[in-house]
């Protein structure tokens, strides 16, 4: 994990576009006419921070909500996704919202219903949300922030029936068929602060096998959500898995680095069938983060000034803190009652 100068957020806004004029470099970088250099822009995946290398999809960036308790296993995809984020629901119980933008599977799931929440959560890249439905209030307070939602219950299409399952446990989407019918939408900015793959601007913190400050070394994690549900992790090689994930064997989400955000929890105002009271998890503004890759792990600052803003770390001196290109698996944990253990 590297340490970045301010310089880096322009550099990362210049790859994301990758439309910028000539007099958007300075003079001293441009290529030399004479001897007939030319550089090629790339565009950089705003949920992975690699390389397009065929320019961006055609599709919107999908958000799949999936059931992540024993009654909706096996989860389906999450090998596909660019990336991974589990949030707080009723009953103290977690949900995974699956991020889709390079490559859309014909089968994902089980998908569940939306939350509130999800506004903070798709929003920094105008995510279009896929859910089997969601509470009146919830669903329209969703819509009114200006987010595409893909619902079975208002008939979208590509949802199908696991024949193994039963409701609601049992809806799989193909997201193939649900893109030929959703409109690509412009994403303004990456959902991470990724590194710069070289940056003359840029100042490194020494190098990737000495610990950052505020860091230390760890191959375990527990991270807590409520009494009821910890997401257990592992470092396996150089990726970060779940060691009590419900995904099919084999082909769970691996994570090139793990966060834990921990965020401020509200009520979203109305309850679950059961009588549950639904939280609502506040993704913006700021709070502690963990940041976990290879065998370190680093405390920063989380920062994020509004809902449909991206995410941008500091370090405890104020320094801007920078995520290396990869799958990434963010975990919003309560503030207070949510916590993390290492080992």
């Amino acid at each position: 994990m590297k340490l970045r100068l301010l310089a880096v957020v322009s550099s990362v806004a210049l790859t994301l576009t990758a439309c910028s004029s000539s007099s958007d470099v300075p003079e001293a970088k441009m290529p030399d006419a004479k001897e007939g250099k030319s550089t090629k822009l790339v565009q950089i995946s705003p949920l992975t921070g690699r390389a397009l290398r065929d320019g961006s999809p055609d599709n919107p960036v999908f958000v799949v909500k999936i059931e992540n308790t024993e009654g909706g296993a096996p989860q389906y995809g999450l090998n596909k996704a660019d990336l991974v984020l589990e949030e707080l629901v009723e009953g103290g119980l977690t949900r995974l919202a699956a991020f889709f933008y390079s490559t859309l599977p014909a089968k994902v799931g089980h998908v569940r219903s939306l939350r509130t929440s999800d506004i903070g959560i798709a929003g920094p890249v105008s995510g279009q949300i896929v859910a089997s439905g969601g509470a009146t209030g919830a669903h329209n307070k969703v819509k009114r922030s200006g987010i595409t939602v893909f619902s079975e219950d208002a008939g979208s299409p590509g949802f199908s029936s696991d024949p193994l399952k039963v409701r609601p446990y049992n809806r799989l989407i193909n997201l193939k068929t649900v893109a030929r019918k959703a409109k690509a939408t412009k994403i303004n900015g990456p959902y991470l602060p990724w590194t710069p793959a070289s940056s003359d601007d840029a100042t490194q913190a020494p190098s990737d096998s000495a610990a950052t400050p505020a860091s230390r070394r760890v191959t375990r994690a527990s991270v807590r959500f409520s009494n009821s549900t910890s997401t257990a992790w592992a470092l396996k090689g150089k990726k970060w898995v779940r060691t009590n994930g419900h995904a099919q064997p084999g082909k769970d989400f691996k994570a090139d680095t793990m966060i834990v955000l921990f965020c401020k929890v509200g009520d979203a105002g109305y309850t679950d069938p059961a009588g549950n009271p639904v939280p609502e998890t506040v993704f913006e503004g700021k709070g502690k983060a963990r940041v976990f890759h290879g065998d370190e792990v680093t405390t920063v600052t989380w920062h994020k000034p509004r809902l449909d803003e991206s995410l941008t770390f500091t370090t405890a001196d104020g320094k801007p803190y920078t995520i290396d290109p990869g799958h990434v698996f963010l975990e919003l944990v309560p503030k207070g009652a949510g916590k993390v253990a290492v080992r």
